[in-house]
């Protein structure tokens, strides 16, 4: 059965002060999954006071940027992670560039998650929770986050398509072949998390090396260096990829595709759509027409 419903609240900082506003709506709600779209206008900086889900979701950021702080551990949230919110384990956020964030949650039930998460990634004790704070997506699955995001917007997936195209985007997310998670010490994961947060404060700048680094605080060889051993890939290509997931959330707004690219910082809309095509394997028109108006 899916529902359509949006609840509005607002986090409050230790003084009692709004400071954040979300939009939090269920596009579909089954015995076998829920998805909600949870938009957050991130205007708070500094770090929330703790708090916790009530279940163990599946995040997926498709538009800005926040941190998840647990610990000492912190996590950059963006587009090319999933991240892991465990039942009743305690975080805080924070907003360190302005713009605000969006995710698709995905709740899968125990029982389903069970069966699709391999065993390494979870841990041993009940209720089901991961081990890790994320893993690194890959483009397809960028692409299911769209289409199932798109599709239950605009009401043209009937229920049994959306579940099945949820629990396929968990599979994909969950599967060995296609995540990375990253091996490095804490101090190389945070100049690299530093690095993510300065590309996603503007997408459309072409950043050089150098800026990043100063940015950064670091060398741009050792940067460079850094970078490809965490992420798996290099500066260059992690910002391409940042730019193409904006235009899977964009392209539902926009009928001039050569507008979109060119906000988005490519060159003209060849280049635009010749990288939309190498990532996806369908140009920008056609993702379009598959996820807006089957």
């Amino acid at each position: 059965m899916r529902r359509k419903s949006t609840a509005r609240w607002c986090r409050s900082d230790a003084t009692g002060d709004h400071v954040s506003e979300f939009d939090d709506q269920s596009l579909l709600t089954t015995p076998s999954v829920e998805v909600r779209d949870v938009c957050c206008q991130g205007r708070c900086r500094h770090k929330t006071p703790e708090e916790c889900a009530s279940v163990t979701q599946m995040v997926f950021p498709y538009r800005g940027a926040y941190v998840r702080h647990m610990g000492r551990d912190d996590a950059v949230a963006e587009a090319s992670q999933v991240l892991f919110f465990n039942a009743g384990e305690g975080y805080r956020v924070s907003h360190p560039i302005e713009g605000g964030d969006a995710s698709l949650v995905l709740v899968v039930d125990e029982t389903l998650l069970r069966e699709l998460a391999p065993e390494s990634l979870l841990r041993d004790d009940a209720p089901l929770a991961f081990r890790r704070q994320r893993l690194r997506i890959d483009s397809r699955t960028q692409v299911l986050v769209a289409l199932l995001r798109h599709s239950l917007h605009q009401n043209i997936a009937e229920p049994l398509e959306a579940e099945s195209l949820a629990l396929t985007l968990a599979q994909r997310a969950l599967g060995p072949r296609t995540t990375h998670a990253a091996a490095a010490s804490t101090g190389r994961q945070r100049l690299v998390d530093r690095a993510k947060l300065v590309l996603a404060s503007d997408l459309a700048r072409r950043w050089t090396l150098a800026e990043i680094a100063a940015e950064v605080g670091g060398s741009p060889v050792y940067l460079t260096q850094v970078f490809r051993q965490v992420e798996g890939m290099p500066l260059y290509r992690y910002q391409l990829r940042l730019r193409l997931a904006r235009a899977l959330d964009l392209l539902a707004q926009y009928d001039d595709l050569t507008a979109l690219g060119l906000e988005l910082g490519f060159s003209s809309h060849s280049h635009f759509s010749a990288a939309f095509r190498d990532a996806y394997s369908r140009s920008p028109s056609s993702f379009r027409q598959s996820a807006l108006r089957r």
